[in-house]
């Protein structure tokens, strides 16, 4: 199977920008189109128009960590859309500390929603930070969640991981680069060619990206999980969790914890996959997400 290439954007006809509203398709269907969302372009990716809405959110890395499963779950009648967050990614604006922390992007997600449109129940994904916001969204009532599904998300006290921690203080975006580089390397594990690295890295070329992703790492702060744990308790939603067994940080312990303390959860587990499952096994994955989004009766 060939690796998914991140769609193009284009202006008319002057080529390939950044900041753009235009949608162009690509060969595998995958579209990256916008929206306004506070006055900034909110940029995502999808698959056709129709179909029940599934909200794909990433954490510190961005909405590139969700193209290898979309176009399976819209060939199964789903309606991906994987945001990147504001300041992250494609998205305009930036980030600051106040508008970085968990609830404050958990609030953004549901103008998001709102700015498309979305109504009634909504099944709901995230991986890394972005399941935090996730569960925020289930635990909170900031959306009507019908489903929550995380793969490799942080749980209860596991994070912020090292290599995220280090920059929570830091007064500069110097070295961010580089230690993403490294990310990325480590968390594709098996498929990181030097291609794939480049096309993760590519966001954090630019300044006011890495400038939004050291807010990120600054607002980082497990006590966000740790608060939602009564409430998710307490939740009747069917919850799925997707790991990537040889995650080094989120490890595959929290999610055997998660699954065994929150009512209404399935845990899958991923052997030889790493904290981008979604990269080392894209069927396998797919699959899960196909599997518990296209099922209508409770777990």
């Amino acid at each position: 199977m060939s690796e998914p290439t991140e769609p193009t954007e284009t202006t008319g006809a002057t080529g390939s920008t950044r900041s753009t509203g235009t949608t162009v398709t690509t060969a595998t269907g995958v579209l990256r189109t916008t929206v306004q969302v506070d006055g900034e372009t909110a940029s995502y990716l999808t698959v056709g128009q129709d179909g029940p809405p599934v909200l794909l959110l990433h954490g510190t890395y961005w909405s590139r960590v969700w193209l290898p499963v979309l176009g399976g779950l819209a060939d199964a009648g789903l309606r991906p859309l994987a945001v990147d967050l504001p300041g992250l990614g494609r998205s305009g604006g930036e980030l600051v500390p106040e508008t970085a922390t968990v609830p404050a992007l958990a609030e953004w997600v549901t103008r998001f929603a709102s700015a498309l449109k979305l109504s009634g129940p909504i099944a709901v994904a995230g991986h890394d930070i972005g399941g935090a916001i996730a569960q925020h969204l289930l635990a909170r009532d900031r959306l009507e969640v019908s489903r929550l599904a995380l793969v490799n998300s942080v749980l209860y006290d596991s994070w912020p991981a090292p290599h995220v921690a280090r920059f929570r203080d830091a007064d500069t975006t110097e070295n961010v680069l580089a230690a993403r580089r490294e990310a990325v390397r480590r968390a594709l594990a098996g498929t990181a060619t030097q291609q794939l690295i480049a096309e993760y890295v590519d966001p954090w070329t630019d300044g006011r990206v890495r400038r939004s992703w050291t807010a990120m790492a600054g607002a980082a702060d497990s006590r966000y999980t740790l608060d939602l744990v009564p409430a998710l308790r307490r939740s009747a939603t069917p919850k799925l969790l997707i790991w990537g067994e040889d995650d080094l940080h989120e490890k595959v312990e929290y999610a055997e914890r998660f699954a065994s303390e929150i009512p209404h959860t399935t845990l899958v587990r991923v052997p030889a996959a790493d904290h981008i499952p979604t990269e080392n096994a894209p069927g396998r994955v797919a699959r899960a997400l196909i599997d518990f989004f296209a099922v209508q009766r409770p777990l």
